[in-house]
C-alpha cells in the first residue's frame, strides 16, 4: 500500500474520530436543546418539591413521636387518678402528637358519656353505651390521623416512578435531535454523533438521581407511618381495657 493511500486513511479516520465528550455541567446545559432544557427544568422542581416533603415529613414524625410519648408518659399518672380533663387539656397542648390525637378525644368522649349517665341516669339515656361511643371516636379519630400522617406521600411515590420517565423522554428527544443533525450534515458512523448521545443521556442520569432517594424516602416513610398506626392501635386498645377494668362504662 502507498504512502499516499495511507495518509488518505489516516485523514479519513480523523475526520470520524469520536468528539471529545465533555462532562462539565456548565457545558452541557449550554450545549442542550430548548426541549432538554425544559426537561431538566421539570426534574428540577420535581427534585426541590420532593426534598420539601422529605424534611417537612421528617420534622412532623419527630414531633409527633416526642409529643407521643409525653402524653403516653402523663396518662400514666393521670388515668388511675380519673383526671380526665387534664389528660384532654394535656391532648389539646401536644396536638402534634398522634397518639394525643386519638386517645385525647377518647378521654373527651369517656368523660361525656360518663357525665351524662351521672346527670341523667340510664334510663333518662336509654341504650347508651359509653364504651361503644368511646369506640367510635377512636375509629374517626385514628382515620384522620394516620390521613393526616400520610399527606405527601403520595407526592413522593408519584416522583419517584415518574422521574425516570420523564428523564428518559429528554434522552429520547436528544438522540433524535442528534440523528438529525448526523443526516442533514451527511456524516456516517456513531462517532458523529457520540457527543450528542452522551449529553442526552444526562436527563436520564438525572431522573433517577432525582427517583431514587423519593422511593426510599417512601419506603422509610411508609414504614415510621405504619409503626404510628400500630401505636395508636395498641393504645387505644389499653385504653378501652382500662375503662372497662375501672367499671366506668356504665353508671347504675
Amino acid at each position: 500500500m502507498s504512502l499516499q493511500v495511507i495518509q488518505t486513511l489516516q485523514q479519513l479516520a480523523a475526520a470520524q474520530a469520536t468528539p471529545e465528550v465533555s462532562f462539565d455541567l456548565l457545558h452541557m446545559w449550554k450545549t442542550m436543546g430548548p426541549f432538554a432544557k425544559f426537561i431538566a427544568g421539570v426534574l428540577a422542581v420535581m427534585s426541590i418539591y420532593s426534598l420539601g416533603v422529605m424534611a417537612e415529613r421528617l420534622v412532623t414524625f419527630a414531633r409527633a413521636q416526642k409529643a407521643s410519648r409525653q402524653f403516653a408518659a402523663a396518662l400514666r399518672d393521670l388515668l388511675p387518678a380519673a383526671k380526665f380533663g387534664e389528660a384532654v387539656e394535656l391532648s389539646r397542648k401536644l396536638k402534634r402528637g398522634h397518639l394525643p390525637k386519638v386517645l385525647g378525644l377518647a378521654i373527651e368522649e369517656y368523660s361525656h358519656g360518663v357525665e351524662a349517665l351521672k346527670t341523667h341516669g340510664p334510663r333518662d339515656v336509654g341504650n347508651f353505651d359509653v364504651i361503644a361511643a368511646v369506640n367510635r371516636a377512636v375509629e374517626r379519630s385514628s382515620l384522620r390521623t394516620v390521613n393526616d400522617l400520610r399527606r405527601g406521600l403520595g407526592a413522593l411515590a408519584t416522583v419517584g416512578s415518574t422521574a425516570p420517565f420523564v428523564g428518559l423522554l429528554g434522552t429520547v428527544a436528544g438522540i433524535i435531535t442528534a440523528f438529525q443533525a448526523m443526516a442533514a450534515t451527511g456524516s456516517g458512523g456513531l462517532g458523529s454523533v457520540s457527543a450528542g448521545i452522551a449529553e442526552a443521556l444526562v436527563t436520564t442520569a438525572f431522573g433517577l438521581l432525582v427517583a431514587i432517594p423519593a422511593v426510599m424516602m417512601f419506603n422509610y416513610l411508609t414504614n415510621r407511618v405504619e409503626d404510628m398506626q400500630v401505636d395508636i392501635t395498641d393504645s387505644a386498645t389499653e385504653l378501652m381495657d382500662f375503662f372497662m377494668k375501672e367499671g366506668r362504662s356504665e353508671v347504675k
